[in-house]
């Protein structure tokens, strides 16, 4: 597996807060969201709280659903000057937070609320997004011992005084970053994906029924609030249906990630040729027979964002300038290196 920059931002953090010390710790979680909102509620309960910094736009990216829960739990929360201070105790009881912000806030309590003293329950506010993930962490609860009961609609029960039990568990193939193949064979290729898992519990496995979807004939709307991450590789396909139309939608929390993915999607394709019209959350594309190279695209310091373009020129009818290529490091450092085995071409050049 790819040590990607997400992967050693958590690492570091929860060394960070195993150190010897009484202040709070300082936990740099790079550009990695899921670090962030994963270990805020874990650092109160084993540390009392933590400062946490970031790069990118990670500390501009929405903290409000655990500002107003701690509020309500008598927790302080600061954010100024790109950090973000919390102290305190979390208490057993009640939780409530919207479902549709992001998953990582319910993932984060998930983590935490089964180390207090007592039982707590998480209800969410608003029907969920992205619930996907939040299936995957309680399958992971269970792997290492501690048990969550959930109704099936929007509330989840924690037992408190539980404990997490070492175990041996292998990790299954990414369906986010397959979804990259899967638009390089529908612009031609021919790359046979391995080891995925049919009855994962990750939402991104959509992607081999929207692909399938996108392969056909006439106009097509792909809903996207269960598996906002395939987007770009979406948008990508989307864009080479020569003379069909295809909406995405209920994509708006696209505009809190790394990028504006729903502005840097339509930039950027558009620059290759792309015919793509946003809202605020959704995208109309209208189909053409190929993109055009000999131009300059970027990736905006956003891994997904890089990876659309690299597999964009099996589209393109001539080569173009990818600026920002190695962002993609922040989730599949290796990226590159497989693009080239399968076939792609590249070469590095100096800015």
């Amino acid at each position: 597996m790819d040590d990607s920059e997400d992967m050693r931002a958590t690492r570091r953090c929860m060394e960070a807060l195993q150190a010897p010390g009484d202040a709070l710790p300082l936990l740099d979680c790079g550009e990695s969201g899921s670090t962030l909102r994963f270990l805020i509620p874990l650092s109160l309960v084993l540390r009392g709280g933590a400062v946490f910094t970031g790069q990118g736009r990670l500390m501009e990216r929405p903290l409000e659903p655990y500002a107003r829960l701690f509020a309500e739990k008598g927790v302080a929360f600061t954010q100024e000057n790109g950090l973000c201070t919390v102290k305190g105790a979390l208490p057993p009881g009640l939780y409530r937070l919207p479902g549709d912000v992001s998953s990582q806030f319910i993932t984060g309590l998930l983590y935490a609320l089964p180390l207090l003293t007592g039982g707590s329950e998480l209800e969410l506010t608003t029907e969920l997004e992205s619930g996907g993930y939040v299936d995957l962490t309680l399958d992971a609860l269970a792997r290492f011992g501690v048990t969550v009961s959930y109704d099936g609609g929007r509330r989840y029960r924690i037992a408190g005084g539980q404990t997490y039990r070492p175990a041996q568990v292998t990790v299954e193939a990414d369906y986010s970053q397959t979804a990259f193949f899967c638009a390089a064979n529908a612009l031609g290729g021919s790359v046979e994906l391995l080891n995925l898992n049919p009855d994962s519990a990750q939402g991104d496995r959509v992607i081999l029924e929207y692909t399938r979807r996108l392969a056909e004939a006439g106009e097509v709307t792909l809903d996207v609030s269960q598996c906002p991450d395939l987007v770009p590789a979406l948008a990508l396909m989307a864009a080479l249906r020569a003379g069909e139309r295809t909406r995405i939608v209920n994509a708006g929390r696209l505009r809190i990630k790394e990028s504006d993915r729903l502005e840097t999607v339509t930039t950027e394709l558009t620059a290759l040729g792309a015919r793509i019209t946003q809202t605020p959350d959704s995208l109309v594309l209208e189909g053409v027979s190929s993109l055009k190279g000999g131009v300059t695209v970027r990736g905006h310091n956003d891994h997904r964002i890089a990876m659309m373009l690299g597999i964009a020129a099996a589209g393109a009818d001539a080569p173009f300038t990818l600026l920002d290529a190695q962002c993609v490091a922040k989730s599949y450092p290796g990226f590159w290196s497989d693009y080239r085995v399968l076939g792609g071409r590249f070469e590095e050049v100096s800015p």
